[in-house]
This record gives structure tokens, sequence and C-alpha cells, in this order.
């Protein structure tokens, strides 16, 4: 009981969910037409997400001011083999929210010298799981989905990167690191931190985020707002429901080229899974949406040649469709 008011009325605020909607119905508008509906649906979302938005960006980013790229590299540095690559993982969740962030941090790593494997297992896991995703995961699907993702987002970059790693594909760096690699040069910095330059590092990074990751809420929101008072049910469990085994693969094919951060998957999914859509068959959306999205993509052709590019995207997108699936079995076994 205890949990479940932590769930619905603290992470998912229910309650402004009924402030909004009583609002609403003051000033005439009904909210249980399809117009009213989608309304309270907007307001509620962006308001819930923007919250939590900004106060699991503050706690992140004060705990991440303890790990700049160059203490980060020191500690992986220490780690051979499997444990670097995990050890790169965990270091992944306490960074960027969004893929496009986490490649100049990547492409500092590997200019720095370390494996390029272990980049690889920080660049998947850094949008994949981040804290915030462990949040904001737990007050919709509860504690124990959020908690599989997340150790089954760690496991695809883990293995991943080991994967990569044993290719042995430094010969598909771009120049442009390969000449960083051999001059030992990259400008990471560790600066000795006070607890007030701390706070300030939190609050700055929450202004910056929220003005980049802002206009996606919204958009995410809205196309949430769609599915769940617009599209019938009939449609999303035709094409993402049990009816359909392809559902896995073609919603992580849909997820790729798009661009959006967990703040903006998560309506979507939210409205998908409302809608009928398989619990394995949203998370791999979310999964390929966060990790693949088409400009990170495009960032990352920068450093690293075709080849290793298209290992890279197809080690993804086939652990994450067996994510999906497994999900999905998960989710009928329990039913």
């Amino acid at each position: 009981m205890i949990w479940k008011f932590i769930q619905e009325q603290i992470l998912g605020m229910k309650w402004l969910n009924d402030v909004i909607g009583n609002l609403l119905s003051l000033v005439g508008l009904d909210i249980t037409t399809k117009i009213g509906g989608s309304i309270q649906f907007f307001i509620y979302d962006v308001i819930k997400i923007t919250v939590l938005l900004c106060v699991l960006i503050f706690g992140i980013s004060y705990i991440q001011s303890y790990f700049p790229p160059e203490r980060s590299k020191k500690l992986m540095s220490k780690f051979h083999g499997i444990g670097a690559n995990t050890v790169a993982a965990l270091l992944g969740t306490v960074t960027p929210f969004c893929s496009c962030s986490s490649i100049p941090i990547f492409i500092g790593f590997t200019s720095a010298g370390l494996p390029i494997g272990v980049t690889f297992s920080f660049l998947i896991s850094s949008p994949m799981v981040d804290l915030g995703s462990l949040v904001l995961l737990m007050s919709i699907f509860g504690p124990k989905v959020a908690i599989i993702y997340v150790v089954l987002g760690l496991v695809i970059a883990v293995i991943g990167g080991s994967i990569i790693e044993r290719m042995h594909l430094e010969n598909e760096l771009e120049d442009v690191v390969k000449n960083a690699l051999k001059a030992g040069h990259v400008d990471i910095s560790a600066p000795d931190l006070t607890q007030k330059d701390r706070l300030i590092f939190a609050r700055d990074q929450v202004a910056e985020t929220f003005k980049k990751v802002f206009p996606y809420i919204l958009i995410g929101v809205g196309i949430g707002a769609v599915i769940h008072n617009w599209i019938p049910e009939s449609w999303i469990e035709t094409v993402l429901g049990s009816k359909n085994p392809l559902g896995v693969p073609l919603a992580t094919l849909i997820g790729v080229p798009m661009y959006a951060d967990i703040f903006g998957t998560i309506p979507v999914a939210e409205a998908l899974l409302a809608k009928g859509a398989l619990l394995g068959t949203v998370l791999a959306f979310m999964m390929a949406v966060t990790t693949l999205s088409l400009p990170s993509m495009i960032m990352l052709r920068k450093a690293v040649k075709p080849k290793l590019l298209g290992i890279f995207i197809g080690i993804c997108v086939i652990g994450i469709i067996l994510v999906g699936y497994g999900f999905n079995i998960f989710q009928s076994m329990v039913i």
C-alpha cells in the first residue's frame, strides 16, 4: 500500500490529474469528450514530466559532478575485460539524458585511449538506462518492470561492448579520433568542486537540459494525447498487440529514426500501453528511440566508419528486440 501510494500519488501524481480535470470542468470543458480528454492528458502529463524532469536532473547532475570524464576514465582504466564494460555501463547511468549528449563524451573516452568496447558499453547504456528512466518507469510500470528494464539495458550495453571489443574494430575509427588518440590529447578535465559549485552545476544542468528537452516533451505528450483519446484500441492491438508476432521488431524499427529522450518517450509509451500494446513492444520502442535516434547516428558517423556504425546499430537492434520479446513472454506468463 505504501509503494502504491508512492507510485500513484508521488511519482505518478494522480492527484494532479484529478485537480486538472476539476479545473477544466469548472471552466465548462467536458473532459469525457475526446477534445476535453486530450486537453486534460496534455496539461497533466506536461506538468508531471516537467516536475519530475527538473527534480531528477538536479539530483543526477549533482551525482554526475563527482564523475567528470577524466575521473571516469581513471576509474574505468583500473578494470579489464567484462569488468571494464560493466563499470562503463554503470557510469553511463549518471551521464546525459539523450544519445546526442553522450556521443561527445564517448569520443573523448575513445580519444583518451580507453578500449573501444568499453566506450561502446558506455555509449549504449548512457541514453538507454539512466537513473531518470528508472524513476519515470517506476511511476508508470511499477518497480519490478522498471528494475528489469534497467538491468536488461545494462546487459545489452555490457554484451554489446564486449562483442565489439572482441571484433578488434579499432581501425574502424575515423581519423579525427585516431589522431587525437595518437596525440594523447583530449579535452576532459576534472576540476575540484566545492559543494556550492556542485549545486550551481546541478542548477545550470537543469536549466540547460530543460531548454533542450522541453520541446520534445511537448511533442511526445501531444502524440500521447492523440493516441490516448483519438486512436481506436483495436488499431493499436492489431499493430502492437499479441495478435501481431512482428510487433516488437516493428516498434523497434519505427523508433530507430525518431529523436527523443526518455522524458519525451514516456507519454507515448504510456498511451500505447493503455490502448492495448504489449509491454515488451512498448519498451522496445522506448529503447530504440532513446538509443538509436537518427541525429545521434549522424553524429556518431563522424567518429566511426560505416562498418562499425552498422555493427553497433545491429547489436542494439537485436538486443532491443530480444528484450521486447522477453518482456512479452513475461507478461503473458504473469497474466
